[in-house]
């Protein structure tokens, strides 16, 4: 099930997570990240326990959203041992996030 990070938990469970995490910074006005969310949501079915996979509401969690530099969203960043390994900006295909994730599970 896809997950909800905001910046109380973003340190415990996408910087301390022992499976990569794939954090996807939206908004709800933001058209293109409507467009992600069934994406996403897919994503999280498909990876199980293989991988987190979750979104950050950009307007109710300032905190993170400045500390990771997001400027345009959906940004879509992939952290593994508390680090971002890959990013993507704009709406991406579930096959090229989920293939991203598994090299990395």
């Amino acid at each position: 099930m896809e997950m909800e990070f905001t910046d109380q938990n973003f340190e415990q469970e996408v910087i301390k997570s022992d499976v990569p995490v794939l954090v996807d910074f939206w908004a709800p006005w933001c058209g293109p990240c409507q467009m992600m969310g069934p994406i996403v949501e897919e994503l999280a079915k498909e990876m199980g326990d293989k991988a987190k996979v979750g979104k950050l509401n950009v307007d109710e969690n300032g905190e993170i959203s400045s500390k990771f530099g997001i400027m345009s969203i959906p940004a879509i960043k992939i952290f593994k041992g508390g680090v971002v390994v890959k990013e993507f900006v704009g709406v991406q295909s579930a096959e090229n996030l989920k293939k991203e994730l598994e090299t990395l599970a």
